[in-house]
């Protein structure tokens, strides 16, 4: 009898030291997403982005007082959407949701509107969200699962036509997991972060579409000024413009509406020059530029103002 005693004893003891701790939260994307800090490597156009409405459409987080302005997890989105777009290197992004209080802070201080505008909003909304609780029970052990899901739609707006002209979404989830043994081992508790962790995830995938469809976008610039050889043009190192890079100077092609679409289409322009980049200057990326000299062709006697500058 003490001998079984003793082996029952052990036996807990052992099932006791397999409980294991919470492992931290794990996210899941739903796809790859790429890599949003990585710098230029060749000129990159940066678009000059606002967010416009970001907004909850699910039932989360709703009330009876919830109304249009009152969206804490639709601001909570749309703060972290700025963020990244920011932190990608990628993009000028300029402020709308708050504009009031920036006019207010220039009304308050007698400073001069200098505001920007933008080549396309940001528009979009939480499609999708929820959490759930799975696990399980055996004789001796249990397992719980806590994940929260989300999935955030947005598109891309032409502020000048309206036109949307890119639309994409990202899902993903995170979980947190926990086991015990005999009572012993993690019991994790509710934890809110998943949720934010869901969404960052969610918004990090939207963000390799963003990024993919400025890619697509053919980079160009324009002449800023021309000092005896110097061609002062616009965009520095933070484009990915270096000494030493060959560029091409045309004109702007002709304008025309299309009969079919209703839109304005530019017709190809005429290469007139090449010049090569020979230093770069400014210190952020609203106010760095060039100085190149003309290789061959030439720029003298043109309108610089209906001249634009392409990488090839």
């Amino acid at each position: 009898m003490p001998n079984r005693t003793l082996l029952v004893a052990a036996f807990i003891v052992t099932l006791g030291g397999c409980a294991t701790a919470t492992p931290p939260p794990s996210i899941a994307p739903i796809s790859p997403v790429a890599n949003e800090a990585a710098p230029p490597t060749s000129p990159t156009l940066k678009r000059k982005i606002a967010i416009g409405r970001v907004s909850n459409e699910t039932n989360y987080g709703r009330s009876l007082l919830y109304d249009n302005s009152n969206d804490p997890l639709g601001k909570q989105v749309s703060d972290m959407l700025a963020a990244k777009l920011v932190e990608s290197q990628h993009f000028l992004v300029f402020e709308r949701p708050d504009i009031d209080k920036i006019q207010a802070e220039q009304a308050l201080t007698n400073q001069e509107n200098q505001l920007v505008g933008v080549d396309a909003l940001i528009l979009g909304s939480l499609t999708e969200f929820g959490r759930r609780t799975t696990g399980e029970r055996g004789f001796l052990s249990s397992t719980k699962a806590q994940t929260a899901y989300a999935k955030v739609e947005l598109r891309l707006v032409d502020v000048k036509t309206g036109h949307v002209f890119f639309a994409t979404s990202g899902s993903a989830e995170a979980t947190l997991e926990s086991e015990s043994v005999m009572g012993f081992g993690s019991r994790a508790e509710y934890d809110a972060t998943l949720n934010d962790k869901a969404i960052n995830a969610a918004l990090s995938e939207v963000m390799s579409g963003l990024i993919g469809k400025l890619m697509d976008r053919p980079w160009e610039t324009y002449i800023l000024d021309i000092q005896d050889d110097a061609v002062f043009i616009s965009g520095g190192k933070s484009q990915g413009i270096n000494p030493g890079q060959e560029l091409v100077v045309k004109t702007q092609g002709k304008a025309v509406k299309s009969p079919q679409t209703g839109f304005v289409i530019s017709l190809p322009g005429t290469e007139i020059a090449r010049i090569r980049v020979a230093s770069t200057f400014g210190d952020n990326e609203t106010n760095e530029g060039s100085v190149a000299t003309v290789l061959s062709g030439s720029i003298q006697g043109q309108d610089i103002a209906k001249l634009i500058i392409t990488a090839e």
